[in-house]
Protein backbone atom coordinates (compact mmCIF):
# COMPACT_ATOMS: atom_id res chain seq x y z
CA UNK A 1 0.00 0.00 0.00
CA UNK A 2 3.01 2.69 1.13
CA UNK A 3 4.50 1.84 -2.70
CA UNK A 4 0.85 2.47 -4.19
CA UNK A 5 0.73 5.39 -2.27
CA UNK A 6 4.21 6.63 -3.19
CA UNK A 7 3.35 6.18 -6.69
CA UNK A 8 0.22 8.02 -6.78
CA UNK A 9 1.98 11.00 -5.27
CA UNK A 10 5.10 10.89 -7.99
CA UNK A 11 2.46 10.74 -10.66
CA UNK A 12 0.49 13.95 -8.99
CA UNK A 13 3.40 16.10 -8.63
CA UNK A 14 4.23 15.17 -12.23
CA UNK A 15 1.19 16.10 -13.50
CA UNK A 16 0.99 18.89 -11.70
CA UNK A 17 1.26 21.56 -14.63
CA UNK A 18 -0.19 19.32 -16.95
CA UNK A 19 -3.85 21.09 -18.25
CA UNK A 20 -6.36 18.32 -20.29
CA UNK A 21 -7.15 20.22 -23.61
CA UNK A 22 -10.81 21.74 -23.00
CA UNK A 23 -11.18 23.02 -26.29
CA UNK A 24 -13.46 20.08 -27.94
CA UNK A 25 -17.16 19.72 -27.96
CA UNK A 26 -19.00 18.11 -24.64
CA UNK A 27 -17.93 13.87 -25.92
CA UNK A 28 -14.14 15.04 -26.41
CA UNK A 29 -14.15 16.73 -23.16
CA UNK A 30 -15.66 14.08 -21.15
CA UNK A 31 -13.43 11.46 -22.76
CA UNK A 32 -10.06 13.55 -22.13
CA UNK A 33 -11.25 13.88 -18.54
CA UNK A 34 -12.14 10.24 -17.95
CA UNK A 35 -8.54 9.50 -18.97
CA UNK A 36 -6.54 11.87 -17.05
CA UNK A 37 -8.84 10.11 -14.24
CA UNK A 38 -7.71 6.76 -15.09
CA UNK A 39 -4.09 7.97 -15.00
CA UNK A 40 -4.32 9.15 -11.49
CA UNK A 41 -5.76 5.88 -10.71
CA UNK A 42 -3.03 3.95 -12.22
CA UNK A 43 -0.53 5.88 -11.71
CA UNK A 44 2.25 6.43 -13.90
CA UNK A 45 4.47 3.36 -14.80
CA UNK A 46 7.89 2.36 -13.05
CA UNK A 47 10.58 -0.21 -13.18
CA UNK A 48 8.59 -1.66 -10.45
CA UNK A 49 5.91 -2.42 -12.92
CA UNK A 50 5.30 -5.92 -13.98
CA UNK A 51 5.36 -5.35 -17.72
CA UNK A 52 7.78 -2.28 -16.90
CA UNK A 53 10.64 -4.62 -15.34
CA UNK A 54 12.65 -4.95 -18.80
CA UNK A 55 11.75 -1.44 -19.49
CA UNK A 56 12.57 2.21 -17.67
CA UNK A 57 9.94 4.23 -18.73
CA UNK A 58 11.63 7.47 -16.62
CA UNK A 59 12.17 9.11 -20.04
CA UNK A 60 8.59 8.65 -21.43
CA UNK A 61 7.00 10.12 -17.96
CA UNK A 62 9.75 13.12 -16.95
CA UNK A 63 7.90 16.70 -17.56
CA UNK A 64 10.41 17.57 -20.53
CA UNK A 65 11.45 15.43 -23.48
CA UNK A 66 15.01 14.45 -23.58
CA UNK A 67 16.48 16.32 -26.55
CA UNK A 68 17.46 13.68 -29.70
CA UNK A 69 19.50 15.26 -32.51
CA UNK A 70 18.70 15.30 -36.06
CA UNK A 71 19.10 12.59 -38.53
CA UNK A 72 20.06 13.11 -41.83
CA UNK A 73 18.80 9.58 -43.60
CA UNK A 74 20.44 9.73 -47.20
CA UNK A 75 17.93 6.36 -48.50
CA UNK A 76 15.08 8.43 -49.35
CA UNK A 77 11.23 8.36 -48.01
CA UNK A 78 9.82 4.72 -47.84
CA UNK A 79 6.67 4.11 -49.81
CA UNK A 80 7.61 6.96 -52.43
CA UNK A 81 7.26 4.79 -55.73
CA UNK A 82 3.59 3.84 -53.96
CA UNK A 83 0.35 5.65 -55.34
CA UNK A 84 -1.02 6.64 -51.81
CA UNK A 85 -2.72 9.37 -49.82
CA UNK A 86 0.11 11.23 -47.89
CA UNK A 87 -0.73 13.16 -44.66
CA UNK A 88 2.32 14.27 -42.94
CA UNK A 89 2.93 15.68 -39.40
CA UNK A 90 6.22 17.57 -38.75
CA UNK A 91 7.34 17.43 -34.73
CA UNK A 92 3.31 15.95 -34.20
CA UNK A 93 1.68 18.88 -35.78
CA UNK A 94 -0.37 18.19 -39.26
CA UNK A 95 1.17 20.00 -42.45
CA UNK A 96 -1.54 20.79 -44.45
CA UNK A 97 0.79 21.88 -47.41
CA UNK A 98 2.73 18.63 -47.27
CA UNK A 99 0.02 16.48 -47.27
CA UNK A 100 -2.53 15.16 -49.86
CA UNK A 101 -6.14 16.30 -50.44
CA UNK A 102 -7.99 14.50 -47.66
CA UNK A 103 -10.10 12.84 -49.06
CA UNK A 104 -10.27 9.15 -51.54
CA UNK A 105 -12.52 6.32 -53.03
CA UNK A 106 -13.85 4.48 -50.14
CA UNK A 107 -12.65 6.39 -47.20
CA UNK A 108 -13.58 9.34 -45.29
CA UNK A 109 -10.55 11.19 -43.70
CA UNK A 110 -10.80 14.03 -40.92
CA UNK A 111 -8.67 15.90 -38.21
CA UNK A 112 -8.67 14.89 -34.92
CA UNK A 113 -8.67 18.34 -34.04
CA UNK A 114 -11.85 18.93 -36.20
CA UNK A 115 -13.44 15.76 -35.13
CA UNK A 116 -13.28 16.81 -31.52
CA UNK A 117 -14.62 20.18 -31.86
CA UNK A 118 -18.70 18.80 -33.99
CA UNK A 119 -20.92 17.73 -31.77
CA UNK A 120 -22.05 14.53 -33.77
CA UNK A 121 -19.36 12.44 -35.42
CA UNK A 122 -18.67 9.10 -35.81
CA UNK A 123 -15.67 9.82 -33.61
CA UNK A 124 -17.65 10.15 -30.67
CA UNK A 125 -18.11 6.59 -30.22
CA UNK A 126 -14.68 5.30 -30.55
CA UNK A 127 -12.15 8.06 -28.94
CA UNK A 128 -10.80 6.67 -25.86
CA UNK A 129 -13.18 3.56 -25.91
CA UNK A 130 -10.94 1.01 -27.40
CA UNK A 131 -7.98 2.27 -25.27
CA UNK A 132 -10.34 2.08 -22.01
CA UNK A 133 -11.37 -1.77 -22.91
CA UNK A 134 -7.41 -2.12 -23.25
CA UNK A 135 -6.58 -1.18 -19.52
CA UNK A 136 -8.14 -4.46 -18.05
CA UNK A 137 -6.61 -6.56 -17.08
CA UNK A 138 -3.43 -4.73 -16.97
CA UNK A 139 -3.24 -1.58 -16.69
CA UNK A 140 -1.46 1.24 -19.63
CA UNK A 141 -1.55 4.45 -18.01
CA UNK A 142 0.92 5.79 -20.94
CA UNK A 143 -1.96 5.03 -23.33
CA UNK A 144 -4.55 6.88 -21.18
CA UNK A 145 -2.10 9.87 -20.94
CA UNK A 146 -2.27 10.31 -24.58
CA UNK A 147 -5.74 10.01 -24.80
CA UNK A 148 -6.04 13.01 -21.95
CA UNK A 149 -3.65 15.31 -23.75
CA UNK A 150 -3.77 14.57 -27.47
CA UNK A 151 -4.97 17.58 -29.33
CA UNK A 152 -3.69 16.32 -33.24
CA UNK A 153 -4.16 12.95 -35.33
CA UNK A 154 -6.43 12.01 -37.88
CA UNK A 155 -9.40 9.70 -37.83
CA UNK A 156 -10.63 7.84 -40.45
CA UNK A 157 -14.16 6.02 -41.62
CA UNK A 158 -13.49 3.31 -44.13
CA UNK A 159 -17.02 2.71 -45.71
CA UNK A 160 -15.60 0.57 -49.17
CA UNK A 161 -12.48 -0.63 -50.51
CA UNK A 162 -9.67 1.71 -50.59
CA UNK A 163 -8.30 2.62 -53.91
CA UNK A 164 -4.69 4.05 -52.30
CA UNK A 165 -2.82 3.03 -48.95
CA UNK A 166 -2.95 5.95 -46.35
CA UNK A 167 0.25 6.83 -45.46
CA UNK A 168 0.93 8.88 -42.47
CA UNK A 169 4.20 10.15 -42.65
CA UNK A 170 5.97 11.67 -39.23
CA UNK A 171 9.08 14.15 -39.77
CA UNK A 172 11.18 15.09 -36.84
CA UNK A 173 12.75 18.95 -37.26
CA UNK A 174 13.58 19.98 -33.81
CA UNK A 175 15.66 18.29 -31.55
CA UNK A 176 13.48 19.23 -28.58
CA UNK A 177 9.92 17.96 -29.68
CA UNK A 178 7.59 16.23 -27.58
CA UNK A 179 4.44 14.73 -30.02
CA UNK A 180 1.24 13.22 -28.97
CA UNK A 181 -0.72 12.37 -32.09
CA UNK A 182 -4.07 9.69 -31.52
CA UNK A 183 -5.72 8.32 -34.47
CA UNK A 184 -8.54 6.21 -35.20
CA UNK A 185 -9.70 3.75 -37.78
CA UNK A 186 -13.31 2.33 -38.25
CA UNK A 187 -13.35 -0.10 -40.94
CA UNK A 188 -17.26 -0.30 -41.51
CA UNK A 189 -18.35 -3.79 -42.71
CA UNK A 190 -17.50 -5.42 -45.36
CA UNK A 191 -14.93 -2.47 -46.10
CA UNK A 192 -10.84 -2.55 -46.69
CA UNK A 193 -7.93 -0.25 -46.35
CA UNK A 194 -4.15 -0.12 -46.12
CA UNK A 195 -2.30 2.09 -43.81
CA UNK A 196 1.37 2.81 -43.75
CA UNK A 197 3.21 5.04 -41.20
CA UNK A 198 6.78 6.21 -41.65
CA UNK A 199 9.04 8.02 -39.77
CA UNK A 200 10.84 9.03 -36.23
CA UNK A 201 7.93 12.19 -35.98
CA UNK A 202 10.03 13.97 -32.85
CA UNK A 203 12.56 13.59 -30.16
CA UNK A 204 9.91 11.80 -28.24
CA UNK A 205 6.74 10.52 -29.68
CA UNK A 206 2.95 9.16 -27.97
CA UNK A 207 1.24 7.65 -30.65
CA UNK A 208 -2.04 5.83 -30.15
CA UNK A 209 -4.09 4.21 -32.95
CA UNK A 210 -7.42 2.82 -32.14
CA UNK A 211 -8.98 0.07 -35.22
CA UNK A 212 -12.90 -1.00 -34.88
CA UNK A 213 -13.00 -3.66 -37.50
CA UNK A 214 -16.54 -4.54 -38.49
CA UNK A 215 -17.96 -7.82 -39.76
CA UNK A 216 -16.30 -8.51 -43.19
CA UNK A 217 -13.92 -5.95 -42.93
CA UNK A 218 -9.95 -5.86 -43.35
CA UNK A 219 -7.32 -3.85 -41.72
CA UNK A 220 -3.28 -4.12 -43.03
CA UNK A 221 -1.36 -2.12 -41.18
CA UNK A 222 2.62 -1.63 -41.90
CA UNK A 223 5.32 0.66 -40.17
CA UNK A 224 8.58 1.82 -40.16
CA UNK A 225 9.58 3.73 -37.55
CA UNK A 226 12.29 6.17 -38.36
CA UNK A 227 15.91 5.67 -37.56
CA UNK A 228 16.95 9.07 -35.58
CA UNK A 229 19.58 7.36 -33.46
CA UNK A 230 18.67 9.06 -30.52
CA UNK A 231 14.80 8.98 -30.50
CA UNK A 232 12.13 7.72 -27.59
CA UNK A 233 8.92 6.87 -28.27
CA UNK A 234 6.24 4.75 -26.80
CA UNK A 235 3.00 3.58 -29.28
CA UNK A 236 -0.20 1.75 -28.37
CA UNK A 237 -2.44 0.25 -31.40
CA UNK A 238 -5.74 -1.18 -29.93
CA UNK A 239 -8.00 -3.15 -31.73
CA UNK A 240 -11.79 -4.67 -31.89
CA UNK A 241 -11.73 -7.36 -34.56
CA UNK A 242 -15.41 -8.16 -35.35
CA UNK A 243 -16.84 -11.77 -37.23
CA UNK A 244 -15.13 -12.60 -40.20
CA UNK A 245 -13.28 -9.54 -40.48
CA UNK A 246 -8.84 -9.49 -41.02
CA UNK A 247 -6.20 -7.34 -39.11
CA UNK A 248 -2.66 -7.40 -39.83
CA UNK A 249 0.18 -5.50 -38.27
CA UNK A 250 3.90 -5.22 -38.92
CA UNK A 251 6.26 -3.13 -37.53
CA UNK A 252 9.86 -1.92 -38.97
CA UNK A 253 12.40 -0.86 -36.10
CA UNK A 254 15.90 1.04 -36.87
CA UNK A 255 17.67 2.84 -34.44
CA UNK A 256 16.42 4.93 -31.34
CA UNK A 257 17.37 5.07 -27.46
CA UNK A 258 13.97 3.55 -26.50
CA UNK A 259 11.41 2.38 -28.46
CA UNK A 260 8.16 0.74 -26.56
CA UNK A 261 5.33 -0.91 -28.77
CA UNK A 262 2.51 -2.08 -26.85
CA UNK A 263 -0.44 -3.91 -29.18
CA UNK A 264 -3.45 -4.69 -27.25
CA UNK A 265 -6.25 -6.75 -29.64
CA UNK A 266 -9.69 -8.35 -28.89
CA UNK A 267 -11.29 -10.78 -31.29
CA UNK A 268 -14.87 -10.77 -30.32
CA UNK A 269 -16.55 -12.03 -33.62
CA UNK A 270 -16.49 -15.81 -34.86
CA UNK A 271 -14.06 -16.48 -37.54
CA UNK A 272 -12.12 -13.63 -37.10
CA UNK A 273 -8.19 -13.14 -37.75
CA UNK A 274 -5.65 -11.21 -36.26
CA UNK A 275 -1.73 -11.43 -36.89
CA UNK A 276 0.93 -9.06 -34.98
CA UNK A 277 4.50 -9.52 -36.55
CA UNK A 278 7.56 -7.11 -35.83
CA UNK A 279 11.38 -6.93 -36.72
CA UNK A 280 13.70 -4.79 -35.14
CA UNK A 281 17.42 -4.17 -35.85
CA UNK A 282 19.46 -2.51 -33.43
CA UNK A 283 23.30 -1.63 -33.11
CA UNK A 284 24.71 -0.47 -29.48
CA UNK A 285 24.47 -0.09 -25.48
CA UNK A 286 21.95 2.69 -26.19
CA UNK A 287 19.10 0.90 -28.40
CA UNK A 288 16.55 -0.37 -26.09
CA UNK A 289 13.41 -1.96 -27.99
CA UNK A 290 10.11 -3.33 -26.35
CA UNK A 291 7.39 -5.35 -27.77
CA UNK A 292 4.33 -5.65 -25.69
CA UNK A 293 1.52 -7.54 -27.10
CA UNK A 294 -2.09 -8.70 -25.33
CA UNK A 295 -4.89 -10.71 -27.85
CA UNK A 296 -7.83 -11.86 -26.24
CA UNK A 297 -9.67 -14.24 -27.84
CA UNK A 298 -13.33 -14.09 -26.70
CA UNK A 299 -15.01 -15.77 -29.85
CA UNK A 300 -15.20 -19.02 -31.71
CA UNK A 301 -12.45 -20.03 -34.34
CA UNK A 302 -10.73 -17.24 -33.94
CA UNK A 303 -6.76 -16.79 -35.22
CA UNK A 304 -4.04 -14.99 -33.55
CA UNK A 305 -0.58 -14.84 -34.96
CA UNK A 306 2.60 -12.99 -33.04
CA UNK A 307 5.82 -13.40 -34.81
CA UNK A 308 8.85 -11.01 -33.37
CA UNK A 309 12.46 -11.13 -34.35
CA UNK A 310 14.80 -9.27 -33.53
CA UNK A 311 18.63 -8.88 -34.50
CA UNK A 312 20.62 -7.07 -32.05
CA UNK A 313 24.93 -6.45 -31.89
CA UNK A 314 27.20 -4.53 -29.43
CA UNK A 315 25.20 -4.47 -26.54
CA UNK A 316 21.90 -3.78 -27.92
CA UNK A 317 18.72 -4.63 -25.56
CA UNK A 318 15.12 -6.09 -26.96
CA UNK A 319 12.30 -7.33 -24.72
CA UNK A 320 9.67 -9.59 -25.82
CA UNK A 321 6.38 -9.58 -23.69
CA UNK A 322 3.43 -11.15 -25.41
CA UNK A 323 0.25 -12.94 -23.79
CA UNK A 324 -2.44 -15.02 -25.83
CA UNK A 325 -5.80 -14.94 -23.42
CA UNK A 326 -8.26 -17.52 -24.60
CA UNK A 327 -11.90 -16.57 -22.70
CA UNK A 328 -14.41 -19.66 -21.44
CA UNK A 329 -16.15 -20.63 -24.86
CA UNK A 330 -14.00 -19.30 -26.94
CA UNK A 331 -13.49 -22.89 -28.76
CA UNK A 332 -11.50 -23.97 -31.37
CA UNK A 333 -9.01 -21.07 -30.86
CA UNK A 334 -5.83 -21.39 -33.15
CA UNK A 335 -3.10 -18.74 -31.23
CA UNK A 336 0.27 -18.90 -32.03
CA UNK A 337 3.25 -17.04 -30.58
CA UNK A 338 7.09 -17.09 -31.42
CA UNK A 339 9.38 -14.36 -30.69
CA UNK A 340 13.20 -14.93 -31.45
CA UNK A 341 16.84 -13.02 -30.78
CA UNK A 342 19.22 -13.19 -33.11
CA UNK A 343 22.40 -12.11 -30.89
CA UNK A 344 25.79 -11.00 -32.85
CA UNK A 345 28.09 -10.59 -29.93
CA UNK A 346 28.04 -11.81 -26.48
CA UNK A 347 27.34 -8.15 -25.09
CA UNK A 348 23.54 -7.99 -26.19
CA UNK A 349 20.65 -9.10 -23.97
CA UNK A 350 17.40 -10.46 -25.24
CA UNK A 351 14.13 -10.45 -22.62
CA UNK A 352 10.94 -12.57 -23.31
CA UNK A 353 8.08 -13.53 -21.21
CA UNK A 354 5.66 -15.19 -23.11
CA UNK A 355 2.56 -16.39 -21.62
CA UNK A 356 -0.79 -18.24 -22.15
CA UNK A 357 -3.84 -17.84 -20.21
CA UNK A 358 -6.74 -20.47 -21.43
CA UNK A 359 -10.01 -21.28 -20.45
CA UNK A 360 -11.39 -23.60 -23.22
CA UNK A 361 -10.95 -26.55 -23.59
CA UNK A 362 -10.99 -27.16 -27.45
CA UNK A 363 -7.97 -25.26 -28.67
CA UNK A 364 -4.76 -25.24 -30.58
CA UNK A 365 -2.37 -22.30 -28.76
CA UNK A 366 1.78 -22.61 -28.78
CA UNK A 367 4.63 -20.30 -27.81
CA UNK A 368 8.16 -20.50 -28.26
CA UNK A 369 10.83 -18.02 -27.71
CA UNK A 370 14.76 -18.35 -28.34
CA UNK A 371 18.35 -16.64 -28.48
CA UNK A 372 21.09 -17.94 -30.52
CA UNK A 373 24.14 -16.75 -32.50
CA UNK A 374 24.64 -16.99 -36.37
CA UNK A 375 24.62 -20.87 -37.46
CA UNK A 376 28.62 -21.71 -37.43
CA UNK A 377 27.80 -24.61 -40.29
CA UNK A 378 25.90 -22.24 -42.50
CA UNK A 379 28.45 -19.96 -42.08
CA UNK A 380 31.36 -22.35 -43.25
CA UNK A 381 28.68 -23.62 -45.92
CA UNK A 382 28.23 -20.31 -47.86
CA UNK A 383 31.98 -19.15 -46.77
CA UNK A 384 32.99 -22.30 -48.71
CA UNK A 385 31.39 -21.63 -51.96
CA UNK A 386 32.69 -18.03 -52.31
CA UNK A 387 30.64 -16.15 -50.61
CA UNK A 388 31.94 -13.52 -48.35
CA UNK A 389 31.65 -13.57 -44.44
CA UNK A 390 30.12 -10.47 -44.31
CA UNK A 391 27.76 -11.36 -47.06
CA UNK A 392 27.39 -14.72 -45.85
CA UNK A 393 26.28 -13.45 -42.17
CA UNK A 394 24.10 -11.26 -44.27
CA UNK A 395 22.17 -13.97 -45.63
CA UNK A 396 21.71 -15.57 -42.93
CA UNK A 397 19.87 -13.01 -40.96
CA UNK A 398 17.76 -11.90 -43.67
CA UNK A 399 16.87 -15.90 -43.80
CA UNK A 400 16.18 -15.37 -39.69
CA UNK A 401 13.95 -12.36 -40.47
CA UNK A 402 12.20 -13.89 -43.07
CA UNK A 403 8.94 -15.66 -41.23
CA UNK A 404 8.26 -12.11 -39.63
CA UNK A 405 8.66 -10.31 -43.04
CA UNK A 406 6.32 -13.06 -45.14
CA UNK A 407 3.30 -11.40 -42.73
CA UNK A 408 3.46 -8.89 -45.01
CA UNK A 409 0.89 -9.84 -47.84
CA UNK A 410 1.62 -7.02 -50.18
CA UNK A 411 4.82 -8.80 -52.09
CA UNK A 412 6.17 -4.88 -53.07
CA UNK A 413 5.99 -3.69 -50.02
CA UNK A 414 7.65 -6.34 -48.45
CA UNK A 415 10.59 -6.29 -50.53
CA UNK A 416 11.03 -2.76 -50.04
CA UNK A 417 10.97 -3.39 -46.44
CA UNK A 418 13.88 -6.22 -46.98
CA UNK A 419 15.91 -3.69 -49.36
CA UNK A 420 16.22 -1.38 -46.52
CA UNK A 421 17.13 -4.15 -43.79
CA UNK A 422 19.71 -5.62 -46.54
CA UNK A 423 21.29 -1.60 -46.73
CA UNK A 424 20.94 -1.41 -42.76
CA UNK A 425 23.14 -4.77 -42.54
CA UNK A 426 25.60 -3.89 -45.04
CA UNK A 427 26.39 -0.38 -43.39
CA UNK A 428 26.70 -2.19 -39.79
CA UNK A 429 29.08 -5.14 -41.62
Amino acid sequence: MALAKLKIETTEARLADVEVPQDGAAWGNAARADAMARVRQMGLPTKRDEYWKYTDPTSLTTLAAPEAALFRNDEGPLFDAVDRVKIVFVDGVFDSEASDDLSAEGVEIDRLADAMTTDIHWAKDLYGVLESRGQTPVDRPLAALNTALATDGVVIRVTGKATKPINFIYLHKNVSSDAILHNMVKVEAGAEVTLLETGPAAARFSKLLEVDVAEGGTFHHIRAQGRDHERRAVTHCFARIAANSTFKSFTLTFNGVLTRNECVLEIVGDDAVAHVAGVCVGDGTDFHHDDTVFITHDALNGESRQVFKKVLRNGATGVFQGKILVKAGAQKTDGYQISQSLLLDDDSVFLAKPELEIYADDVACSHGSTSGAIDETALFYLRSRGVSHDDARNLLTLSFLAEALDEIEDEGLSEELRDRLEGWLSRHS
